[in-house]
């Protein structure tokens, strides 16, 4: 549901300085590679041990729902690259797939931890660096369901929505420091999370895996899915001097997605 390979965005970012949460696997290795491949200088974190373990970058690991974890992943990204110049938020997890009365509350407060307060306390950590940098950048990965109801899915959509309101709120507070602050809300990307949450729902609705796939591409006008490239890609973007005016802003890469389930 894939419309073809999607080419790296090629922009000089040398001797950026860059931090990116959860960037040795998946969305965010795939934004770390495109990040080096710039010329930008890394310093990842990830609480996955594997991922880890494969992950060329300097890094880490830490827990994005502990808040002395993400402390001390912005501090160690600071003191290993002399300096910041770009916060990337994205670690994030999917939540429990259920119905309002049935989601623990272990579950809600687990995604909210991971999902939206870990951006606040990593950008807290961080400001005081990008504004030594003299400005800068923070990229916050909220979702689609940062702007649709997600039912089934509640805790997740309501972390999403927080992130889009963080954003804005700290583009306001950081836009005289020459801190640009913007979130990018991503579409169903393909992958192991969209295919779980895929086999969930399914199961839910008691039909098909790939019945629900398609029920999925067809929110979208493309009727694809996105892939973790075009994520990165609109990351770079933000990033880099074509990036220079662009704050406070909530911008969907999801295929033109157009309603959800």
């Amino acid at each position: 549901m894939v419309t073809g390979a999607r080419v790296p965005l090629t922009v000089d970012l040398t001797g950026m300085r860059v931090a990116i949460t959860a960037g040795a696997g998946g969305i965010g290795r795939v934004m770390a590679d495109s990040f080096a491949a710039c010329g930008a200088e890394l310093f990842v974190s990830d609480v996955d041990a594997a991922s880890l373990a494969g992950c060329p970058h300097p890094h880490m690991r830490a827990d994005a729902g502990v808040a002395a974890d993400c402390e001390a992943f912005v501090d160690a990204a600071v003191a290993h690259l002399g300096g910041l110049d770009v916060l990337v938020n994205n670690a994030g997890i999917a939540g429990p797939t259920a119905l309002v009365e049935e989601v623990t509350p272990e579950a809600l407060d687990a995604t909210l931890r991971i999902d939206l307060a870990s951006m606040f306390h990593c950008a807290r950590r961080a400001i005081p660096a990008l504004r030594a940098a003299g400005g800068g950048a923070i990229i916050n990965l909220s979702s689609a369901a940062g702007r649709f109801g997600f039912p089934l899915r509640a805790p997740y959509s309501a972390a999403k929505w927080g992130v889009v309101g963080f954003t804005k709120s700290l583009s306001i507070e950081l836009g005289p420091d020459g801190v640009r602050v913007n979130a990018i809300l991503p579409g169903p990307v393909d992958g192991p999370r969209i295919r779980a949450v895929i086999a969930a729902k399914a199961k839910a609705a008691g039909i098909s895996e790939n019945e629900m796939t398609e029920r999925t591409v067809a929110t979208t006008s493309l009727r694809s899915f996105v892939t973790q490239q075009d994520i990165a890609n609109m990351a770079l973007y933000l990033a880099s001097p074509f990036g220079a005016t662009i704050s406070g802003q909530a911008i969907a890469v999801d295929a033109d997605m157009q309603y959800t389930m």
